[in-house]
């Protein structure tokens, strides 16, 4: 004879529960897009373009923009894509689909690959003068990480949403207090060790918008769009 509760779990169906809330899916998309790129890559960025930075970044979002918008458009179009590599194997074709899925993965194993080195970077830079680390040393720093990752994304699916939350949070905070000191160094006009003083006027002082040239000006875009790899996250998770 079988009881109620083994009749009502014979018809539970076996699908993946959707814990995640809408504040999750926000800071999981905002927190992908803040990372290595922007913290690290910015400054390679500025040397490169100089001021003509602010016109990279204001082309590259406006792109990414209508590439969000498309994506929110076609992920509420069929609510059985689960991400745009679905997208691309239903309207272009299983080819496109196989492909893009695939670069996709290669893209981020090699994104994977930047964060690590600048996992290194960054602890060579705050821990004490001389701190060098060995080839195995390095290894076993990136291993860790990987499987400090790994660990995180093996959790629950809201567990997982949490953490991430909050990390995205932290970096949240992080640049709105990266904006609050620069503002204040510029309008108490702060003087650098080295000498220069902190003005607005630096921005076109120093050649203009364009001091590296065109070339300069279209060598900032590889690293600016590196900066924008994440947001995209947003339909996947969804």
């Amino acid at each position: 004879m079988t009881t109620g509760r083994h009749r009502d779990a014979e018809h539970v169906p076996h699908e993946l529960q959707r814990k995640l809330s809408n504040r999750h899916l926000q800071l999981i998309a905002i927190g992908g897009a803040i990372g290595t790129g922007l913290f690290m890559g910015s400054g390679k960025t500025i040397s490169l373009a100089g001021p003509s930075i602010l016109y990279i970044y204001m082309i590259i979002g406006v792109m990414f923009f209508f590439l969000m918008r498309a994506m929110g458009e076609l992920l509420l179009a069929n609510l059985h894509y689960k991400s745009f590599v679905d997208m691309a194997h239903d309207l272009l074709g299983p080819g496109a689909g196989y492909y893009l899925g695939w670069t996709y993965w290669l893209g981020w194993v090699l994104v994977g690959i930047a964060d690590l080195a600048a996992i290194i970077n960054y602890l060579s830079f705050w821990l004490p003068d001389g701190t060098t680390f060995t080839p195995m040393g390095q290894a076993l720093i990136s291993a860790a990480c990987v499987f400090l990752v790994l660990g995180l994304n093996l959790l629950t699916v809201r567990l997982f949403g949490e953490i991430e939350f909050w990390f995205a949070l932290i970096k949240i905070l992080a640049i709105v207090g990266l904006i609050g000191v620069g503002g204040y160094m510029v309008f108490s006009h702060f003087h650098s060790p080295a000498g220069p003083v902190a003005s607005i006027s630096n921005v076109w002082s120093a050649g203009g918008m364009f001091p590296k040239g065109v070339e300069g000006f279209l060598a900032g875009f590889q690293i600016a769009v590196f900066a924008f790899v994440g947001v995209e996250l947003v339909g996947t998770t969804a």
